[in-house]
């Protein structure tokens, strides 16, 4: 699994593609795809946006980052890092804001590669391969 983070408009999305050669058919969209379909697909752009529908919806993500990694090992995430800046004064939004950082924990000890995008320049913070040479 890779997991690319990075702040809004920063460029994550276009990063990947070039990166990894994905075609727009290789994508889903986390503001709108089912859990299946993120087994399913090669790339997921917007999984901030997945991760809020859920909290939304009462589900515990406790154990996702597990369950992602052995359905589709190799899918490429993509989302917006979401717990900078001034906390909010609605609980929900502070329960979303926590259950999207302890996940995104989570997946980047699941992830081989772990990648932060600024500005479209990708900068690996993780990266397994190497600590195995």
């Amino acid at each position: 699994m890779i997991l690319v983070i990075g702040g809004a408009y920063q460029g994550k999305k276009e990063w990947v593609r070039r990166q990894y050669r994905l075609e727009e058919s290789d994508w889903t969209d986390g503001a709108s795809c089912s859990e299946e379909e993120l087994f399913r697909a090669r790339a997921v752009n917007h999984f901030h946006l997945f991760v809020r529908r859920s909290v939304e919806a009462g589900r515990d993500l406790s154990d996702f980052a597990e369950i992602l990694q052995e359905k589709n090992p190799s899918l490429i995430i993509v989302k917006n890092e979401i717990g900078c800046g001034v906390v909010p004064m609605d609980p929900a939004e502070r329960k979303y804001r926590e259950q999207d950082g302890r996940l995104s924990e989570k997946l980047a000890a699941c992830a081989g590669t772990v990648v932060r995008v600024l500005c479209g320049i990708g900068q690996v913070i993780k990266d397994s391969d190497a600590a195995d040479k």
